[in-house]
């Protein structure tokens, strides 16, 4: 039986998610840095209604921490759109911060999927349609990775029993209903079955990240930017103020979310 829609009261605005193109790699791989020195910060020291699960650590993913690291303004973030949520709903952090060995692992094995897949493409078209979902795996100082940045979060729902709410693509999907906007009207999932729940569900992750100072990759659901270069593509910004994370010193003094706030 599916999963209803918590019946209780927000302020959040469920309005429709518009369908946005993806974004131009190579315009966002030369957006200026103007690099902000902060460190990173565990989400498993914040309060809830923010949750923690390290999911590539648990999927056993070599190089994998079994932690999620984040800016420490994109903690405070996260806390902002959590406790945004209705009662009984938190939001649950899968990933942050992202080694250059994991990034490359997770492209070259979408990579060889796709070669599988279509064995007649020419090699640089499978490159291209790889970064529909995984970014291109780069340290380079200019152009970072985005989740080697810290600003990047994968997050989903979790209702008050623990369970992850459906949010009609499993986490990581590559798949065309993986798109944020896909249940929407006039998008290909709109006569799904479950796409008024879907939709609703997206909705509410969608507006709550995007009040919260997030922008979204259009092809990901679950994809959240602050700070680096994606984000200064989608927010219009013309210079992003995170490069690569340093992981040294990134321990947090005090947990977020626990000093002065109720």
């Amino acid at each position: 039986m599916m999963q209803p829609v918590l019946s209780v009261d927000t302020e959040v605005t469920l309005a429709p998610i518009p369908a946005l193109p993806e974004p131009d790699w190579k315009r966002v791989g030369q957006i200026p840095i103007t690099a902000r020195v902060e460190q990173l910060v565990p989400t498993s020291l914040m309060p809830r209604p923010l949750l923690t699960y390290p999911v590539y650590a648990r999927q056993g993913l070599q190089g994998a921490g079994n932690e999620c690291l984040v800016r420490e303004e994109v903690g405070r973030r996260l806390l902002q759109a959590a406790r945004a949520l209705p009662d009984g709903l938190s939001l649950v952090v899968l990933d942050g911060w992202r080694p250059w060995q994991v990034q490359k692992q997770l492209f070259e094995t979408y990579l060889d999927v796709l070669r599988q897949r279509h064995p007649e493409a020419a090699e640089e078209d499978l490159r291209e349609r790889t970064r529909e979902f995984v970014s291109l795996p780069s340290v380079d100082p200019n152009s970072p990775s985005p989740h080697l940045t810290g600003g990047s979060v994968d997050v989903t729902l979790c209702g008050p029993d623990g369970v992850w709410l459906d949010m009609g693509t499993p986490f990581d999907a590559t798949v065309a209903a993986s798109h944020t906007a896909y249940f929407e009207p006039g998008q290909p999932g709109e006569k799904h079955e479950h796409a008024d729940l879907y939709r609703q569900r997206r909705r509410l992750l969608f507006h709550i990240m995007r009040q919260a100072g997030f922008t979204n990759l259009p092809t990901e659901w679950w994809h959240f930017d602050y700070g680096n270069q994606l984000w200064a593509w989608h927010s219009g910004e013309k210079t992003a103020f995170y490069g690569p994370a340093p992981l040294e010193g990134s321990v947090p003094q005090t947990p977020l979310g626990l000093s002065g706030e109720g």
